[in-house]
């Protein structure tokens, strides 16, 4: 005799795991909260109209936006080349693009400067054709990729791994091409998980610190023109870009994930 499965049961849960998740959240959101009460509207106002702060924030999200793109270009096929093919030596490949989010960002920008710098194997390279990554905007786009491209590998990677097999298999039984089943069946079915990873990807990129200041101290992104006034002048300068910057992320998260959700519904 089966049991029919009761709609609406109750899922019972510890009650020291409510407590600790709340402990958690509160652990998350009294920083955030207490730093976005802490400056005024009229100096929030007032800071906008600092042409640094505004060119500052300008070059961050240009920097980040370009850092994504390049992301998704190159991190959507090994993604999909993962979540498809088993050879030797994944594991390793798998690890290798996990290193970045497990390495200090400080040891990240010193082995980006022996790369790209103006001393460095591909930065000597670059700089005969005219380009330059040391306190370029260059330099910036490849701190940030370097960093954040994990988020939309990983994510990608899940993204595609979900999508059933069964149907990229009977597409190629009817004729279709590699390349036309990733675009027609399985990029279709997996766009939610990349637009998701390069949302994160964006996300972390534009908050990145460590791996930039050492490789492109100027022009100054928001997070380094932070720090220099928290270094200057104190935290009464420095908080109110930091405001700005979390205001500016909250509200472009909520936007792409409700765009995100909107489209797929």
């Amino acid at each position: 005799m089966t049991q029919k499965k009761r709609s609406g049961a109750k899922t019972f849960v510890p009650i020291g795991f409510n407590i600790l998740a709340s402990l958690l959240i509160f652990f998350i959101l009294l920083p955030l909260l207490l730093t976005l009460l802490s400056t005024s509207v009229g100096t929030l106002l007032q800071t906008l109209q600092d042409q640094v702060v505004i060119d500052s924030i300008s070059l961050t999200f240009k920097a980040g936006a370009w850092a994504t793109v390049m992301g998704l270009l190159l991190g959507v096929p090994i993604a999909y080349l993962l979540a498809r093919s088993d050879f030797h030596g994944k594991a390793i490949i798998e690890g290798v693009i996990d290193l970045p989010t497990v390495i200090p960002r400080t040891a990240a920008g010193i082995a980006l400067l022996l790369v790209f710098g103006r001393t460095g194997i591909l930065g000597k390279t670059f700089a005969h054709l005219g380009i330059s990554f040391t306190d370029r905007l260059a330099g910036i786009i490849v701190a940030m990729l370097f960093v954040s491209v994990p988020l939309l590998v990983n994510t990608s990677r899940q993204a595609f791994q979900a999508v059933n097999r069964d149907l990229e298999q009977a597409a190629q039984v009817d004729g279709a091409s590699a390349w036309k089943v990733f675009w027609q069946i399985s990029l279709p079915l997996a766009w939610r998980g990349v637009l998701n990873g390069a949302i994160m990807m964006f996300a972390r990129g534009i908050s990145e610190f460590g791996a930039v200041i050492i490789l492109a101290y100027s022009p100054k992104i928001v997070p380094v023109l932070i720090y220099e006034r928290f270094q200057g002048y104190g935290l009464e300068a420095a908080t109110p870009i930091t405001v700005i910057l979390l205001i500016l992320i909250l509200a472009l998260f909520a936007i792409l994930r409700w765009l995100s959700n909107s489209i797929s519904e």
